[in-house]
């Protein structure tokens, strides 16, 4: 077998693997989407009816967080799923930014639960009341914690491993409701042990502090995103070091990298030896590009080539020089 047989082959397989991934990764992420559907969907009703029990005005409050927290998961799961669908004659590029204004939504969703506790809070203050049965309330938001700390442990690790923005905002989302369950909880155990009402309200606007943090440095990322920013900079340095350590690369310029939802997007030029055949030229591309996607993936790379003498500044052809060649 030829070497650009075998190129070829490899790069086949390497395209194979990367296509059962992407599968494998697009069925983890909606069933971790639809367990986020389902315990948002169970907590919001526990929590209306204990809240409504009770009167406590915090624990209703806490489930209409949870509500949008149900709102959030929807669009998750939803973005996952239309996400993952093949590139179409109108989305040549794929549908993956559709994850990126999922996650832009949730981080707005995160932000307004915030304000929403701080007006619940204020108006507390204003006119505290008494809750009954206080111990119903505290078992509900221990319940709370405990579930939405797995889910959302349980997001973050698929959203790392897939590179899901959308499961990230909804995890991020969870861990949120999982502050703000805490700060209700030791509310209620407050008043409980101590009859301050007022505490309760105080408590409930340092959480929300937090959680509007959280989700303004989401916001934040996502605006990042949707404007097509570059990959970190320790990405673009791996894919620098694969270019630079093909022997057959002389040199290469205008590297571009953005993301699309969970894909990585990569193109550059390169410059290659001038009298070199098509079939070689391509055989270099496919190795680069099967390096690369071996670190990144699922990623989409583009090599647009140049021969040497077509590039200012090589005076020859090979040129007179070895390492300072590989330039960008």
């Amino acid at each position: 077998m030829g070497p650009i047989r075998s190129h070829r082959l490899t790069c086949i397989l390497v395209l194979l693997g990367e296509r059962r991934l992407e599968a494998k990764n697009n069925q983890l992420k909606q069933q971790t989407a639809r367990l986020s559907v389902v315990s948002n969907t169970l907590l919001v009703a526990l929590k209306l009816f204990v809240g409504v029990f009770t009167g406590a005005v915090s624990i209703i409050s806490e489930a209409a967080h949870s509500a949008v927290d149900l709102i959030a998961a929807l669009v998750a799961y939803i973005a996952v799923r239309k996400s993952s669908q093949p590139p179409d004659s109108q989305h040549a590029y794929g549908h993956g930014k559709i994850e990126n204004l999922s996650a832009a939504f949730e981080a707005v969703l995160i932000v307004m639960a915030a304000l929403w506790i701080v007006y619940e809070s204020v108006g507390k203050i204003n006119t505290p009341n008494a809750p009954q049965y206080l111990e119903y309330g505290l078992l509900v938001m221990a319940l709370s914690i405990v579930v939405n700390y797995w889910v959302s442990n349980k997001l973050y690790e698929v959203a790392m491993s897939t590179g899901s923005h959308a499961l990230e905002a909804d995890a991020l989302h969870l861990k949120a409701d999982i502050w703000t369950s805490v700060g209700v909880f030791i509310g209620l155990g407050i008043i409980k042990l101590t009859g301050l009402y007022w505490l309760d309200p105080l408590i409930a606007i340092a959480v929300a502090l937090v959680v509007f943090k959280a989700g303004f440095t989401m916001t934040m990322k996502s605006v990042y995103e949707l404007t097509d920013v570059s990959l970190p900079e320790e990405e673009e340095a791996v894919i620098r070091a694969i270019v630079k350590s093909h022997p057959a690369v002389m040199a290469f310029h205008q590297l571009r990298t953005r993301r699309s939802g969970c894909d990585r997007q990569i193109d550059m030029h390169l410059v290659l030896q001038k009298d070199m055949n098509l079939a070689k030229a391509h055989a270099v591309c496919d190795e680069i590009e099967a390096k690369i996607k071996s670190q990144f993936s699922p990623c989409d790379v583009v090599i647009h080539l140049e021969p040497c003498d077509y590039l200012d500044g090589f005076s020859s052809c090979p040129p007179e020089c070895s390492e300072n060649c590989k330039f960008e």
